[in-house]
């Protein structure tokens, strides 16, 4: 078992695995013991190094917690074995181990017995195998706190000790070029630090570089004036003194100058992308960003599975030309069951491709790095970093060339790397149907796709576009030449089994998608969770909160990350009135949709009744907006919870343009209120939707209304069963069905009796009225109309006494009762002044007309229904207006209200389920 400070703080095994050690601080802590082995280290120690800011309250509890997962993982990996312990003592720990066991403990050794050599040949020894030891920055992975950066800089002031005792042994060899070669590096990496730039110019100088070392003066004495503000210190200005006095030396310095590297012409490209099609606008992106642009970065973004890396090695491949001093490329493994890629590790592969032998290669990340970009600072080459995690991933890799070019790929939008390094973006969606068919066809060949063509366009749209799932699809497919396109179809449309059976070995667009998710920041990932329970495929801010248990600030953060990571897509205003309703709504394709609803069960158990409630009170709140004369349909239930916001509408129009756009989402939230027993929300979210039922009557309502009156009856609740069954009543009656509408109105107005609502029972006898009229009941029909609007009066709903009056209006225009007619049409208008009662006023006025026209009061007959129909057209009631013109166009011949049909198609739609669902 081997324990490393000087990189990543691990621990390996024999067989070079290493140990899952967990977050940043776990790390931290081990760090802190390992740096002083054997020796209590105080709690309040542990403490100020973990918490670089004030620590939390529960600091101790964490730090026992971490204590006690590092004792578990040591116990389950035979640390007894070699003699180590994790120890408690006092308010201390103490990590108990032989310290050879500690990289850190044998670099230290090494350098010392290094100094203590008489030979400069066994000095060298001892330090390149001290150094060997470093993989990275020291105590790399560790919390950013005073005592652990402390503890680093002296590491790395240590380690640049080393490097310059090495050079000094190389040069007492006479080896003045390793030397340099060694002192270069590190110089470059750190190129205030005057004795390293002087012990580098002594040894360029003496392997028979002068004007080299001359340079490096320079440079450095510039870099101190502007950095700085500073001339050279004495062991500079010594050095350059040195160089100007002694000259060119000859002889055996020379011989050990270093050999010059090789020139190949690497190429790192994977092989060309088989069936690659489509993606001409791309491709041709690709071309603009990476054209006349110096040192030019193309991004490359996208979803899980979208093509990234097919696109990006294509275009490599057709670009060959292009670059004629090679082309490297890495897979960062940012987004992959394996761990993400070191630098230090891609720079290595890129060193040994560039002909830098293994010898010559610097043993940091600093000094790969300048070395590899002085290698491609003159050189025309295509660095392609596909599967990026973040923009500190790729920004030390990128090449150091003005006529380099570099192609990234990122499942994540890197807007870092577009903001400082001026990476221009080009975004990568779902393939177009016909590219889609066109993949499937390169795959299980043009006869099969051309045989069911239907069938193919269907698999795609159930792919979502995805060329991973399409692939997938076609592997399956070629695998089973007996199968039909349109089997998988029927397999695929289950949503139950979709992702599993978009599975091949190891590749599967839910792979892909956990890879993606599992790189989130835990707020991402807990709303990505939650939107698993979410009934729709769209959702805004609002809605998000309430699914996620937080404010709608914090979940557009969370759906602003989500967005960057290709997992939701914004969806944008769409159109005027909607713009003002949704101004931030988020879409997720239907697969990413599939695999957030298997992650649901790990969601909140409470988010599925917050995203009910939500609707309730939005719905509330939209319902007031789109009909504010009347009063609510409901109250919300016994503990259901206010969200922390709730949307706000501008106007009517922006109500309904909400309730149409919400309206399969709250079908869903229905269904999911039902699954979870949750009828007290069921049949409330039915009924809020009234003002959409109102303008949709015939849109295929009534299932859901049923439902509704399920919910309630199993709810025990009269006034809901009432409210359901006159408007379940009303729809019927719209769609013809008359017996069955019949069957529901005539118990309505005793159900909302029995309720003690004396409004609903003024509706249900209205709505039940209605239909009276289509058995030519007329007479019962009147008695029921007077009887809803004594009711209206007795409790003063205005609302409800307005319709009464529209309804008794055209009673009695059908019964050419013309002075009945007209006196409670003007008692209707005086009753609804206000502009959001158009719909209502419009008719009455109609009807107004109707009547001063069977009275023989012609032009003012014309002149009322001249307002009406201006009214209807300037609020765009279609409806309305049509039978407004209509009887304007009747008033030369007509001079009575006669024909019963044309009477009722003057009725206004929205009026009976208006107050039957308040």
């Amino acid at each position: 078992m081997e324990f490393r400070v000087l990189g990543t703080v691990g621990v390996a095994t024999e067989d070079g695995a290493f140990l899952p050690l967990g977050p940043a601080k776990r790390r931290s802590l081990l760090a802190m013991l390992l740096l002083r082995p054997n020796t209590a280290v105080g709690v309040d120690r542990l403490t100020e190094a973990l918490w670089d800011e004030e620590p939390p309250t529960h600091s101790r509890t964490v730090l026992q917690g971490h204590v006690s997962r590092l004792r578990a993982l040591f116990a389950e990996h035979g640390a007894e074995a070699y003699g180590i312990e994790l120890a408690t003592q006092g308010p201390a720990y103490v990590l108990r181990l032989p310290e050879t066991l500690i990289d850190a403990h044998r670099f230290e050794e090494l350098v010392s017995l290094a100094r203590g050599q008489r030979s400069p040949g066994d000095a060298v020894l001892m330090l390149r195998e001290a150094l060997a030891l470093w993989q990275g920055p020291a105590l790399t992975g560790t919390v950013t706190s005073p005592p652990l950066q402390a503890a680093a800089h002296t590491l790395e002031e240590l380690r640049l000790a080393s490097v310059e005792a090495l050079a000094e042994a190389y040069g007492k060899l006479g080896e003045h070029g390793r030397a340099a070669a060694v002192l270069r590096t590190e110089a470059v990496a750190h190129p205030l630090r005057e004795p390293l730039s002087a012990a580098l110019m002594l040894a360029l100088s003496h392997s028979g570089r002068q004007s080299d070392a001359l340079d490096w003066f320079h440079r450095t004495r510039r870099l101190l004036c502007d950095e700085l503000g500073v001339d050279p210190g004495p062991v500079l200005a010594e050095a350059y003194a040195t160089i100007l006095r002694t000259g060119t030396p000859t002889g055996p310095a020379k011989a050990a100058e270093l050999p010059q590297l090789s020139d190949p012409v690497p190429d790192l490209l994977p092989r060309r992308p088989r069936g690659f099609t489509g993606r001409h606008a791309e491709l041709r992106a690709l071309d603009a960003a990476t054209a006349g642009q110096y040192g030019a970065i193309a991004l490359v973004t996208g979803g899980a599975g979208v093509g990234k890396t097919a696109l990006a090695v294509h275009w490599a491949h057709e670009r060959l030309s292009d670059f004629p001093d090679g082309r490297l490329f890495a897979d960062l493994c940012g987004y992959s069951d394996t761990p993400a890629r070191q630098v230090t590790v891609v720079l290595r592969e890129f060193l040994l491709a560039l002909g830098v032998p293994v010898q010559r290669i610097p043993e940091t990340e600093a000094g790969m790095g300048a070395l590899y970009r002085s290698l491609t600072d003159d050189r025309r080459m295509l660095v392609v970093l596909d599967n990026a995690r973040d923009s500190e991933q790729v920004r030390p890799l990128l090449p150091g060339g003005d006529h380099c070019v570099t192609l990234v790929t990122s499942r994540d939008r890197l807007g870092g790397l577009v903001a400082t390094d001026a990476a221009r973006p080009v975004r990568l969606d779902e393939l177009p149907a016909a590219d889609c068919t066109a993949l499937l066809a390169a795959v299980i060949g043009e006869e099969r796709v051309a045989a069911e063509p239907a069938a193919a366009a269907r698999l795609a749209a159930l792919c979502d576009g995805l060329p991973l799932a399409l692939r997938v699809t076609a592997a399956r497919l070629a695998a089973r030449p007996q199968w039909t396109l349109a089997a998988l179809v029927g397999e695929l449309a289950d949503e139950q089994h979709r992702l599993g059976l978009l599975r091949v070995e190891d590749t599967g667009v839910a792979a892909a998608l956990r890879l993606t998710v599992q790189q989130l920041p835990e707020q991402a990932r807990r709303m990505f969770r939650a939107l698993g329970l979410h009934t729709g495929s769209e959702l805004d801010r609002y809605t998000a909160a309430a699914l996620a248990g937080c404010t709608p600030d914090q979940a557009a953060a969370a759906l602003e990350r989500l967005a960057a990571a290709h997992l939701v897509v914004e969806s944008g205003p769409r159109g005027p009135a909607h713009s003002r309703t949704r101004p931030d709504s988020y879409t997720l394709h239907d697969l990413v949709r599939l695999y957030a609803r298997a992650l649901a069960p790990e969601a909140d158990p409470d988010g599925l009744a917050r995203l009910l409630d939500h609707y309730l009170h939005t719905g509330l709140v939209a319902t007031a907006t789109a009909e504010p004369g009347s009063q609510p349909c409901f109250v919300p239930p016994p503990g259901a919870r206010r969200p922390a916001a709730v949307r706000e509408f501008e106007d009517r129009q922006a109500a309904l343009a909400w309730y149409e756009a919400e309206r399969a989402t709250l079908r869903g939230a229905v269904a999911a209120a039902v699954a979870a027993s949750m009828h007290d929300r069921a049949w409330r979210l039915v009924l809020l939707q009234w003002p959409l039922i109102l303008w949709r009557v015939r849109d295929g309502w009534v299932p859901l209304l049923e439902q509704a009156l399920e919910s309630a009856e199993l709810e025990q609740e009269l006034d809901a069963q009432s409210r359901t069954r006159a408007l379940l009543g009303w729809v019927l009656h719209e769609e013809g069905r008359y017996d069955e509408a019949l069957a529901q109105l005539e118990k309505a107005p005793d159900l909302a009796r029995r309720a003690g609502d004396v409004t609903s029972e003024a509706i249900a006898r209205i709505n039940l009225a209605l239909i009276l009229v289509q058995y030519g009941e007329n007479d019962r029909a009147g008695d029921l109309l007077g009887h809803a609007l004594t009711l209206a009066g007795r409790v003063g709903d205005r609302s409800t006494e307005m319709l009464a009056h529209q309804h008794l209006a055209r009673h009695f225009l059908d019964a050419r009762a013309f002075g009945l007619a007209m006196e409670h049409s003007r008692r209707g208008l005086e009753l609804g002044p206000s502009p959001e009662a158009i719909p209502r006023r419009v008719l009455l006025r109609t009807s107004y007309g109707e009547a001063l026209a069977g009275l023989g009061h012609t032009e003012e007959a014309r002149r009322q229904l001249t307002v009406a129909a201006r009214e209807a057209d300037d609020h765009g009631y279609e409806e309305g207006a049509a039978a407004a013109h209509a009887r304007l166009g009747e008033l030369p011949s007509r001079v009575t209200g006669g024909d019963p049909g044309v009477g009722r198609h003057g009725r206004e739609g929205p009026t009976g389920p208006t107050a039957a669902a308040r």
